[in-house]
């Protein structure tokens, strides 16, 4: 690949993680990799144009439903693909309809764009990533033939150790810190074969581990904030994403103010 070459547009579509949860911004909202990734390339290139059409809460099928024929019609240069991961921390799931949605969409974005870019999504160390790791590897598996079969570039952050260590995750346990983002933006900037501003794969800063008293109050507090929530959502089939449209729903030039 061309090295600092020149794109025009970027389109982003999936859940959460690339709507930019949990690197909130003052106002409440949140900025997330996409849009830092954006923000750099537009940085080269006058009326650069990004879409974040991504909605937290999203199932890989809701994704192609809702996101997918839109971003194709957008014709962008580069558009970013990662769905599939609400899919896996599903008690119950068809991995084999996940992965035929997922060629589905890849199907109708690569011919839409220059360059599809998938990813292996990273991973927090725990023991809720030890339950859903083989059907994240399966997920991965795939995607490595899916960029393929598509000549998609795949982002491999899961095979980054640095993006397990838990002090680049939320309190949430499922979303990536503004460090974790901003890593992940360089990993994608680098991918598109721009040169390397920092090495995004390098290990925090060794620190004290927590004593257990600290680390059983944060379990507790996880429990009550966010995964006994989480779980009432499963159980009566709503999701944090219903209703909320996405932050950058048209292709337009960055540096217009979000509507």
């Amino acid at each position: 690949m061309e090295l600092n070459a020149t794109y025009t547009s970027l389109v982003a579509v999936g859940d959460s993680f690339t709507e930019g949860m949990s690197d909130a911004l003052p106002d409440g909202t949140y900025r997330g990799w996409a849009d830092l990734l954006a923000a750099r390339l537009a940085a080269n290139t006058p009326r650069f144009q990004y879409a974040n059409l991504a909605v937290r809460g999203k199932l890989i099928g809701q994704i192609v439903a809702e996101q997918v024929d839109v971003a194709a019609a957008m014709r962008a240069d580069v558009v970013t693909l990662v769905g599939g991961l609400n899919d896996t921390l599903r008690p119950k799931v068809d991995m084999g309809r996940v992965c035929g949605l997922l060629e589905e969409a890849a199907g109708k974005l690569a011919p839409s764009c220059k360059q599809l870019v998938l990813m292996r999504s990273p991973g927090r160390n725990g023991p809720v990533m030890q339950r859903v790791r083989p059907r994240m590897e399966m997920l991965f598996e795939f995607i490595d033939g899916l960029a393929a079969r598509h000549g998609a570039l795949v982002v491999d952050l899961y095979g980054a150790p640095a993006l397990a260590d838990p002090r680049l995750w939320h309190v949430d346990r499922l979303h990536l810190t503004a460090e974790g983002h901003r890593r992940v933006a360089e990993a994608v900037w680098q991918a598109l074969g721009h040169a390397a501003e920092e090495d995004w794969r390098a290990p925090l800063a060794a620190g004290v581990l927590p004593g257990w008293v600290a680390r059983r109050g944060s379990d507790l507090r996880f429990a009550r904030e966010h995964l006994v929530p989480w779980i009432g959502r499963r159980v009566t089939g709503r999701s944090s994403g219903d209703g909320r449209p996405a932050k950058r729903p048209e292709l337009l030039p960055y540096d217009l103010p979000r509507p």
